[in-house]
């Protein structure tokens, strides 16, 4: 592990996003350079462009889980495959819930 992500000097969502986890990455200055443009984008953006751009990512995220639930489940309909997701959401939000009341998940 480096030792940003060990003292918290960098958010650990920033230190994924980057690569900057990884040990002897060869590619975390590009990662990073690439992680800084996004950023400077992102502070550009309105908040309504912004809350777009979220929608947008989470539709893309949910299409690629449903993906990766179908082929984990090949016997599944489309249905069941939907279902499955709007399961591991909840899922999420409650475990999300129980770190921000500090409860062990």
């Amino acid at each position: 592990m480096s030792e940003k992500i060990a003292n918290h000097d960098e958010p650990k969502e920033a230190a994924i996003a980057t690569g900057s986890h990884l040990l002897g990455s060869k590619s975390a200055p590009l990662s990073d350079e690439l992680y800084r443009e996004k950023v400077l984008e992102a502070r550009k953006m309105s908040p309504e462009q912004k809350f777009l751009l979220g929608e947008e990512l989470f539709n893309r995220e949910c299409a690629i889980a449903l993906a990766d639930i179908r082929s984990q489940n090949p016997e599944f309909s489309d249905e069941d495959c939907r279902r499955e997701l709007v399961r591991l959401l909840e899922l999420q939000e409650q475990m999300e819930l129980l770190e921000r009341q500090g409860k062990p998940g």
